[in-house]
């Protein structure tokens, strides 16, 4: 792991002295590494800002954001996030929202995000409506660990058998891109529950190499491949004898019983491919 920032420790500063020097914003809040002390130099800095609804439509974003440090970059992304890049290369991302509604919308963040240091999350507050929120977000709650393995490995099985149908079909990216953003996600969460390791629930793939075994750690290294469709069906056939496996593991821990019909077709259908 890198060692912190302090430029993100300073650019978090000036957000928080110009958020409060000017009267439009009604309340600033970050999420991400820096609200979980986790931040490097290579991290980025993501907020909410928060609006007064009758200077919304007046507010630029960009504009704000400039007077933290200069842009290279600005652009509203394909998710309605203002995205920008600093003159230094520090990434940024700033959810600009009206403030009618703000403490709602914190709230809605229950288990899905965690701000475990709430008073370094909350960088403006001016009704005190935010800052109570954000308490309760403290902890992310405990996963129920059968509920939780149930839909894991019902999940597993679904998309492996979608990405096991598109390689027949020829699609090679298309599997290969399934398999890192379908698959794996959900194959490092069963593993984090199987493991007790679920600090970074939100977000499994984070400080993987610190949190799991190394054994683990190769059966996903394991999981991943180039583009030659030989190395992707390999990666295939290996995430499902990992994901079997570990859907086993769940199922002896916790009483679940597996599709083992609709396993073994999978496996079929990986063996004739």
């Amino acid at each position: 792991m890198s060692s912190p920032s302090p430029l993100l420790d300073a650019r978090v500063h000036r957000l928080r002295e110009v958020a409060h020097a000017d009267p439009r914003l009604d309340g600033v809040v970050l999420y991400g590494s820096w609200t979980l002390g986790e931040a490097d130099a290579h991290s980025d800095i993501e907020a909410y800002v928060f609006v007064l609804d009758e200077h919304l439509d007046e507010f630029d974003g960009a504009e704000f954001v400039s007077r933290l440090a200069p842009l290279l970059l600005a652009y509203t992304n394909m998710f309605g996030i203002l995205a920008v890049v600093f003159d230094d290369l520090m990434r940024g991302e700033f959810h600009v929202e009206p403030a009618s509604g703000s403490a709602e919308q914190l709230a809605g963040w229950r288990g899905l995000v965690r701000l475990p240091k709430p008073d370094r999350a909350v960088l403006l507050d001016r009704r005190g409506l935010l800052g109570p929120v954000a308490k309760e977000l403290a902890d992310v709650p405990a996963p129920d660990e059968a509920a939780t393995a149930r839909q894991l490995v019902d999940e597993l099985t679904n998309w492996t058998l979608m990405v096991t149908q598109v390689l027949a079909r020829g699609e090679t990216a298309r599997a290969h891109a399934g398999l890192a953003s379908m698959v794996a996600p959900h194959q490092l969460k069963l593993c984090r529950l199987l493991r007790g390791s679920t600090e970074h629930w939100l977000t499994p793939s984070r400080a993987l190499e610190a949190d799991l075994p190394a054994e683990d750690v190769a059966r996903y290294a394991a999981t991943t491949s180039t583009l030659d469709p030989a190395s992707v069906r390999a990666a295939v056939r290996e995430s499902w004898r990992w994901s079997r496996e570990l859907a086993d593991e769940a199922a002896a821990r916790w009483g679940l019983a597996p599709a083992e019909r609709l396993h073994q077709d999978i496996t079929e259908l990986l063996r004739e491919g």
